[in-house]
């Protein structure tokens, strides 16, 4: 350590905190287990190699870097130094050899983004610089290192330009569909993949609590005093086992045409993993390393994202996740409990309405009396 109070490991004036450094840490180390199983899927999708081939080759990424040159202003000693200072710690922290160049773009909307097929390039808005405090912001700026780390720049990029493809090509019938489809796998993965990069900013900044104001901040604004974060989380309770089956089905649609998870839920998320065993063994020093990486088993990578998918869907509060694991379990019947998930269907009965089992109803003759002849019988029975 220098006398000006900074480390020199690799890293030229990297500041010195009192916080844990992960030399050679694989990205496998945070990566969310919904965050492979989404890649493995999107992958798979018919058509995705072929784009995603074409695109690599023809996708102007050096016009890309020309633009955020020209029209941003570049992160560096010299400007938004103290954005320069948190990018190297991140790096450092998370042992990225090459520190990708960051840039304050001017944007009132708070956002920020790891884009690049070559070499990722991270980009934050002003309206995030202007909302976040340091430890908040030195959370966003590990998350994006996250991506970087991850090699999540390649298929953001891909997704950027596809969405706006699709808007030009909206009146193509069939050839919207194809996008589209490619674009709704490219975000769902992106949503998780998002997940991955939460525990990565958290393993950067080490401070759980920035972590939360900061996607406090990003739902409400720049007023922590009107706002808790014990009731920030339920919120996200409430969300993910409120309302009945219909609920379930308008939480899928409002997700879908976004890239990201809503706010409560990814806090919750983060909650979660910091508590868990995993992060602490992190902290203490073992976790997976990136010389590991070849050895790694692809079969125990989808039996541990299976094995996550099962538990989620087992645990989960939704209603949609309940009639799910109540199916699978084989109890009860399909079309009473989707009656009773959706709230009953207009006309249909309530419970209170219903005769007891044990009681059959008025309108049919009680099951220990004789049968009713028609006039059929009666005629066959005089005869």
């Amino acid at each position: 350590m220098s006398e000006d109070g900074r480390e020199h490991d690799g890293h030229e004036q990297v500041p010195s905190r009192q916080r844990r450094r992960f030399p050679g840490i694989s990205s496998r180390t945070y990566e969310h287990p919904a965050d492979r199983s989404a890649l493995v899927a999107l992958r798979k999708l018919s058509g995705f190699d072929t784009v995603f081939k074409a695109l690599s080759g023809l996708l102007p990424e050096r016009s890309l870097r020309l633009l955020f040159l020209s029209d941003s202003v570049r992160v560096s000693d010299q400007q938004f130094a103290h954005l320069n200072d948190m990018l190297r710690d991140a790096c450092y922290i998370l042992d990225l050899e090459k520190v990708p160049p960051m840039y304050v773009a001017q944007d009132p909307q708070p956002n920020a983004m790891c884009i690049g097929l070559d070499e990722p390039i991270i980009v934050v808005t002003t309206g995030l610089v202007e909302l976040l405090d340091e430890e908040e912001m030195r959370a966003v700026i590990g998350h994006e290192v996250g991506h970087a780390l991850s090699g999540h720049a390649v298929y953001r990029t891909i997704l950027l330009f596809l969405t706006n493809l699709a808007v030009r090509v909206a009146w193509i019938p069939l050839g919207n569909l194809a996008i589209m489809a490619i674009v709704t796998a490219l975000r769902e993965w992106f949503r998780k993949s998002e997940l991955s990069a939460d525990r990565a900013g958290l393993l950067a900044g080490q401070d759980l609590r920035a972590s939360m104001r900061g996607l406090m901040k990003i739902a409400g604004g720049n007023h922590l005093h009107e706002m808790n974060v014990d009731a920030f989380l339920q919120q996200a309770e409430e969300y993910e086992a409120g309302g009945d089956l219909r609920d379930s089905v308008l939480k899928i649609l409002n997700v879908l045409p976004r890239t990201h998870p809503f706010a409560t839920v990814r806090a919750a998320e983060l909650k979660k993993w910091a508590e868990s065993r995993d992060y602490q063994r992190i902290m203490d020093g073992h976790y997976p390393r990136r010389s590991e990486d070849k050895d790694t088993s692809v079969g125990d990578s989808f039996r541990e994202s299976a094995a996550h998918y099962a538990g989620h869907v087992k645990n989960s509060k939704d209603p949609l996740m309940k009639l799910v694991t109540d199916l699978a379990g084989g109890a009860g019947d399909l079309g009473d409990r989707v009656r009773r998930g959706f709230g009953g269907f207009p006309g249909s009965a309530s419970p209170k309405d219903q005769p007891p089992k044990d009681q059959p109803p008025k309108d049919r003759p009680p099951t220990d009396a004789p049968p009713r002849h028609d006039d059929r019988d009666r005629d066959r029975d005089d005869d």
